[in-house]
């Protein structure tokens, strides 16, 4: 590693004075001009950043425990996927991957292997829709990417596929990216990664497709509880794109280490994580034929249920956002954040019980009962997906009740953020449709008793505040029935005609019949506790049967290990810091040799050690600076290595002032973070360079309302102060109550009226003064 590089990333990364700062950019514009052989360039940066070693040791030892943190519970996300979602997602990698290029590169932590890294890439390829323009919507986002993804893509593949897949997938996206009108990039956001794409690409590596591009596959994210199928395809007749979730809040990682209790060192419950860009979006789907979006996700808005493809159910129980009607836990009435901190919604989970391709065919199913008040006595809410053709989509809500629900009616609601639905009505079968140009894509309804009630169609508009104005809907509302009620609902595209479609079931299964113009197909869904066959469902096209067995159902929703000895997997990678910073200080005593500067370069790297011994070690080095020469044999001395070794260790005192002052205020803070704040939290970390007893060198991961990054001077100064206050409180209330005894016994008779009123002014004001002391202590908490 060149130490110029290391300062070009010192003075980027580190947050410099400004004062500095402008020194430095006012002689160059180029930062790379001032780290060449100009002399007073040189001298210049060396003093700025001799000045705030310390302060830059200390910022970046924090980042990295922070960064290095989230690297150790990352390995349990298994899937590659983030929980905030595509463009979140986009939002978060953006920096994640620009700490693993800086820490690798100077402080050789590599990040590479890392099982998270490894399987990412189908987070950016598995949620493409059809014609590389737009993703899965799923949580808070636009239409596709906050960030990037090109810089993503070839950091990818540079550092971790080495296959051309990266940079291919990169230049599919840009080269169809939309310039105007919906899915176009912010402009906050359009040009922020052009740099680091630069960077990272690497064109030796030939831009090639995986090898089942092409084709439309089926993928299930495991820990995110979300199912795509039909991913980064051209947009084309019958080429389509379908996705489900159903998941834990916060992802199977998250979730499970709040619950679970892991990683206690660090983790104090749902307080250490934010799952508020999260929706209450569990059992929601959206179908995308041929490329055009019918049924979407309604992107970033209200966190209501019924913005969702979900369903809510009639009941008067509390906390309800539109009584009489009940959504899922999560929802939050008067905030834009997802409610996910207590209660209920801290619990809050759904799962995906099968996911499915078998000929062409694709069945999904997913459990989502969880997700709403126990009020209701919803013993089950199953949804089931069955693409039957890539334009024909079946889906079966299966809704059983307890015996003691009170819940009469579900109310289930669709989307599409940019063409109205309109209604329409075949054969007393009620149904919507949108239209795309010349074509027109369609659904219909009816229950299992062969009862289909006419839907609402309409617009709901976003209060001010949020980037889109608002979504189109249908809602439908249909009766239930104890125990259960089936309610199924078919989507085709312009390619399909639909004849005929009848349902009826049973206690164990339901049936579907369903005739097109070139098919009769009959399904049999077995949606019963206990199914009598081992069987999701049954598929019966022309003479062709189609068998979607339980042996092939989801693996049982676990997640790993807690990652061992994992307070030490951190404190290795900070190991590598400090070296790094003590070569960066032999460098500026060499630069700064034989200067007018070097006496103050000195001082201010000896600004945090013993005060008694600074003035000894700085003549010491300025007397060694005057006799720089030859060693023996010709061999030129390096004073810069030399005079560093008379120093004292000045990072071992930053840490060590630095711990002082948080113990003095880690009971107060520790007592203000028992209360949730609305900002993000913050963790106080110890940092030692020894290796023993390891786990106690840290402050277990907490989180505080507000840090103040307090120097040891400024420290001392504060607690002084509150000394004070603390003293003249005390003497102020003895001198008070000293006066009001006067008042009382020598005063009350035998004294003129002008003594007395005089006596009482002076006792006013030293009430006033009392007060305010009073108020100093409570802020200095002395």
């Amino acid at each position: 590693m060149k130490g110029d590089e290391l300062w070009y990333s010192l003075v980027n990364g580190c947050q410099l004075s400004s004062v500095c700062w402008l020194q430095f950019t006012a002689q160059t514009k180029h930062v790379g001009a001032a780290l060449q052989t100009d002399e007073g360039r040189g001298l210049t940066l060396c003093s700025c950043v001799a000045g705030y070693l310390q302060e830059a040791y200390l910022w970046t030892k924090q980042v990295l425990s922070i960064m290095e943190k989230s690297m150790v519970l990352l390995q349990d996300v298994t899937d590659g996927s983030l929980y905030e979602g595509v463009a979140y997602g986009t939002y978060t990698t953006r920096s994640l991957f620009q700490y693993m290029f800086l820490v690798q590169r100077h402080f050789s932590i590599s990040h590479f292997d890392h099982p998270w890294l490894l399987q990412h890439f189908a987070f950016l390829y598995r949620t493409v829709l059809p014609g590389f323009q737009r993703t899965v919507a799923i949580a808070d986002s636009n239409y596709n990417w906050f960030y990037g993804p090109e810089s993503q893509l070839v950091f990818l593949d540079r550092y971790v596929l080495r296959n051309g897949s990266g940079n291919w997938l990169a230049d599919l996206i840009h080269q169809n990216r939309v310039m105007e009108g919906p899915g176009q990039a912010g402009k906050g956001q359009r040009w922020c990664t052009l740099h680091t794409e630069f960077i990272w690409y690497d064109p030796g590596l030939f831009p090639k497709p995986p090898s089942d591009f092409g084709t439309s596959q089926l993928h299930h994210f495991e820990d995110w509880g979300v199912v795509t199928y039909g991913s980064a395809l051209p947009a084309d007749t019958n080429r389509t794109f379908l996705s489900f979730k159903a998941g834990k809040l916060g992802g199977r990682a998250i979730f499970d280490i709040v619950h679970k209790n892991k990683y206690k060192e660090w983790i104090k419950g749902w307080r250490n994580f934010n799952a508020g860009h999260e929706h209450p979006d569990q059992n929601t789907f959206t179908f995308v034929p041929n490329g055009v979006p019918f049924i979407t996700e309604a992107l970033y808005g209200p966190k209501y249920t019924l913005l969702n493809n979900a369903l809510l159910f009639s009941s008067a129980i509390p906390g309800s956002c539109f009584k009489p009607w009940a959504g899922q836990v999560t929802e939050a009435c008067d905030s834009k954040w997802l409610k996910y901190k207590v209660g209920l919604a801290a619990d809050a989970q759904g799962r995906v019980e099968a996911a499915m391709e078998r000929q062409g065919m694709v069945f999904i199913r997913g459990e989502g009962h969880s997700s709403y008040s126990p009020e209701l006595k919803l013993r089950n809410f199953q949804r089931n997906l069955l693409l039957l053709h890539p334009q024909l989509l079946l889906l079966v809500d299966h809704i059983h009740l307890d015996p003691d629900s009170p819940t009469r009616a579900m109310s289930a609601f669709f989307h599409n953020t940019e063409l109205p639905f309109q209604s329409t009505k075949i054969d007393g079968v009620h149904g919507a449709f949108v239209s795309h140009g010349e074509d027109n894509y369609k659904m219909f309804w009816m229950d299992d008793t062969g009862y289909s009630n006419k839907g609402v169609v309409g617009y709901w508009n976003y209060p001010r505040g949020y980037p889109y104005n608002g979504s189109n809907y249908v809602n439908v509302t249909m009766p239930l029935r104890y125990p259960h009620t089936r309610v199924a609902y078919i989507f085709y595209g312009p390619g399909v005609d639909v004849q005929s479609f009848s349902l009826r079931g049973d206690d164990q299964r339901v049936d579907i019949y369903l005739a097109t113009k070139e098919h009769t197909y009959t399904i049999y869904l077995l949606t019963g506790e206990v199914p009598s066959k081992p069987l999701f469902a049954m598929v019966l096209v022309d003479h062709k049967k189609i068998v979607f067995e339980k042996s092939a159902a989801a693996e049982e929703d676990s997640s790993p290990e807690e990652v061992e000895e994992y307070v030490n997997v951190v404190e290795d990678n900070l190991q590598h810091v400090k070296p790094v910073f003590q070569q960066m200080e032999r460098h500026i005593l060499g630069r700064v040799l034989n200067t007018a500067s070097f006496r103050k370069t000195a001082e201010r790297l000896l600004q945090f050690s013993d005060k008694k011994k600074t003035e000894e070690v700085i003549e010491t080095m300025f007397a060694m600076s005057k006799k720089q020469g030859r060693g023996k044999g010709g061999r030129k001395v390096n004073l810069g290595e030399k005079l560093s070794e008379t120093l004292p260790d000045i990072f071992a005192q930053v840490e060590v002032n630095e711990k002082k002052a948080r113990q003095r205020t880690s009971k107060r803070t520790y007592e203000d973070s028992q209360e949730e704040g609305e900002g993000d939290s913050r963790a106080f970390m110890d940092y030692t360079d020894g290796r023993k007893n390891r786990k106690g060198a840290f402050v277990k991961g907490r989180k505080f309302k507000e840090v103040h990054m307090v120097a040891t001077e400024g420290s001392e100064g504060l607690s002084s102060t509150a000394s004070y206050i603390r003293l003249f409180l005390l003497l102020n209330t003895a001198t008070f109550f000293l006066l009001l005894a006067v008042l009382l016994t020598r005063f009350q008779r035998g004294r003129s009226l002008h003594t007395q009123r005089c006596f009482y002014t002076i006792l006013l004001i030293d009430c006033f003064i009392l007060l305010y002391l009073y108020s100093s202590c409570s802020h200095s908490k002395c």
